[in-house]
């Protein structure tokens, strides 16, 4: 048992994955109990294993109304599961260690790590309650900023508008798409100060802690800034400017989604449309009525994700951006990889290879998989399994009519998706082994 025990401790990765089980099982347990659903009646275990899994991995995909199917105790639940999975169990834990305590041991600290991705083992500690201060700031000034918005102009009372003010901007922030409205934003698409300020809340959830502290030290000295940050910047730009373009245009004419609107609503859900696949799962158009092409374009986005150390899911922005500057150094014929000034190391460019791979792998996989236990096609299964993988919380609306065996395997895919492949490798790994010797050089032929 002590050995056993030695080796689920000796590695961080491992831990991160232990207590994400046991977050997601406490979860499970309350929701679960007929006080969390809906006149008293339990939800039953499967809807509540799906519904937990999705909070505690911040994606937001549902399988019930979460407006009508859940009590208040209910959604309280889920709410405060999803504040815990999106803040990071481990560095939750963490920080009521240090409070406590006020001493915070190294085996805690690497834990921390793993979970925060931070680079300096002496800075977890700063970078713990940084990340609680920046995630109350935030979420408190959308929480106000909604509430005022439904009270003023919706008629909602104070008591009320102030919940769905909170409740949405800790959705908004963590990248869970769970809304108490049945049809999530479709009926404020045509409100800037509804739609824009959940983009804000997503857009700065998905940028990472690392940046926004950054941005926060250095915003005036974009020279000082680090390939982290530049990475970052560039990539979400050219994510959001592009998927916008993108997507407004090939939904510019479809009286299903944003046909019927003035041309400034069509900007608005164009840019909403390309914010929200950063798993931040909220939609102002129905994707089970959009083309084709927007539900490609969708996928690309969602698969590609949010920023490292970010509540957002994909293969992150970084990996993306990384992986366009090695191919255009190989066609340069460059023998390293440069990114603005800089040299990226090989390691770095490995580790973005592989997380690309495994994660086209598991999407390819999750799609025939989930083909296999449905009637789908292709397009929707696609969207479905990238939306649980990269807990993006998209759907097209057919979650709620798949066989229970689709919603088990949908669960693990989300497990999968909020961990990383990497992670969840590594946790896996018996043992690690290290080569003290190098093999003879031998070139195979490429393409």
């Amino acid at each position: 048992m002590a050995r056993r025990r030695s080796w689920w401790l000796s590695s961080p990765a491992r831990v991160v994955a232990g207590l994400f089980v046991a977050g997601i099982a406490v979860a499970t347990l309350i929701l679960v109990l007929p006080i969390s659903g809906a006149g008293g009646d339990s939800v039953g275990f499967r809807t509540a294993l799906f519904t937990a899994t999705s909070a505690i991995c911040v994606t937001g995909l549902s399988i019930n109304d979460i407006a009508t199917d859940w009590s208040t105790f209910g959604e309280v639940s889920i709410m405060v599961a999803v504040q815990l999975g999106g803040f990071g169990i481990t560095a939750l834990a963490s920080l009521l260690a240090l409070f406590v305590s006020r001493r915070l041991g190294l085996a805690t600290r690497l834990v921390a790590q793993t979970e925060t991705n931070t680079l300096d083992l002496g800075d977890v500690r700063r970078v713990l309650i940084g990340v609680g201060a920046v995630t109350v700031l935030i979420e408190g000034v959308l929480a106000v900023v909604l509430a005022l918005r439904w009270w003023l102009s919706y008629g909602e009372s104070l008591g009320s508008s102030a919940y769905l003010g909170v409740f949405h901007s800790i959705m908004a922030f963590n990248h869970a798409g769970f809304s108490l409205y049945s049809d999530s934003l479709i009926g404020f698409a045509t409100d800037p100060l509804i739609v824009v300020p959940f983009a804000v809340g997503i857009i700065l959830g998905s940028l990472g802690f690392p940046v926004l502290f950054e941005l926060r030290r250095e915003l005036r000295t974009p020279k000082r800034w680090s390939v982290h940050l530049k990475l970052m910047v560039m990539g979400t730009v050219l994510l959001i400017v592009g998927g916008m373009v993108a997507l407004t245009i090939s939904e510019w004419s479809n009286p299903r989604t944003i046909g019927d609107l003035d041309v400034g609503a069509k900007l608005l859900n164009g840019l909403f449309a390309s914010v929200t696949p950063r798993s931040g799962g909220f939609n102002t158009f129905d994707y089970g009525q959009a083309n084709d092409t927007t539900r490609l374009v969708t996928d690309v986005l969602m698969f590609i994700g949010g920023g490292p150390a970010s509540t957002a899911g994909g293969i992150k922005v970084t990996t993306f951006v990384l992986l366009f500057f090695a191919i255009l150094s190989e066609a340069r014929g460059d023998q390293d990889v440069d990114a603005f000034g800089r040299r990226v190391p090989t390691a770095s460019i490995r580790q973005a290879i592989s997380v690309a791979l495994l994660g086209v792998a598991v999407v390819t996989t999750g799609t025939l998989t989930l083909m296999a236990l449905t009637d789908l096609d292709l397009d929707f299964a696609l969207f479905e399994v990238t939306s649980a993988f990269a807990t993006a919380g998209l759907s097209t609306g057919v979650l709620p009519d798949l066989p229970p065996a689709a919603h088990y395997f949908l669960t693990g895919l989300m497990f999968v998706g909020r961990l990383g492949t990497v992670t969840l490798a590594s946790a896996l790994a018996l043992r690690e082994s290290r080569r003290l010797y190098r093999l003879p050089e031998e070139r195979p032929i490429i393409g």
